[in-house]
């Protein structure tokens, strides 16, 4: 289980639009990862949609987020479009990222057991260690809190 100080999993991974994103060419700035289980379902459409409603504030904390899930970079793609998202997201298709991140866990839903990506957000600083983390993450009020912590790095 990743806890504050610890040093934060490096990943390579493709993302909407086109390109690869690491987390080596971000060191120096604040990075928020935001796992989430799956593109244009209610929760994850909130939470990326609030996550771009507060890009500009985050980008003056000295933060860039990125949002991660298993979904193809096509998905991405489609999602971004139908909801004007400005949040980058990444395609963790192979889940190296969500099992290094820790987010990858059986699921009960319904009485049913499955696997699959818990809501979780990472803050990590310039320095490219954990600087706080979300597991479990009710989406109303998460974005805010979260931009609160990034304003405090």
């Amino acid at each position: 289980m990743l806890a504050p100080s610890d040093p934060a999993p490096s990943f390579n991974l493709p993302r909407d639009g086109g390109g690869t994103v690491t987390l080596e060419e971000l060191r120096g700035k604040a990075v928020v990862l935001f796992f989430y289980p799956r593109d244009d379902t209610p929760g994850c459409t909130k939470e990326s949609i609030g996550f771009s409603e507060h890009l500009q504030a985050f980008a003056d904390a000295g933060a860039v987020v990125y949002g991660i899930s298993k979904d193809p970079v096509a998905k991405h793609d489609k999602f971004v479009a139908k909801h004007s998202l400005t949040t980058p997201l990444l395609s963790d298709a192979e889940g190296t990222t969500c099992e290094d991140y820790g987010v990858w866990k059986e699921k009960n839903m319904y009485g049913k057991k499955h696997w699959g990506i818990e809501r979780s957000t990472f803050l990590i600083d310039g320095e490219g260690n954990i600087a706080q983390v979300w597991r479990k993450v009710k989406v109303d009020g998460h974005v805010a809190e979260v931009l609160e912590a990034a304003k405090a790095l």
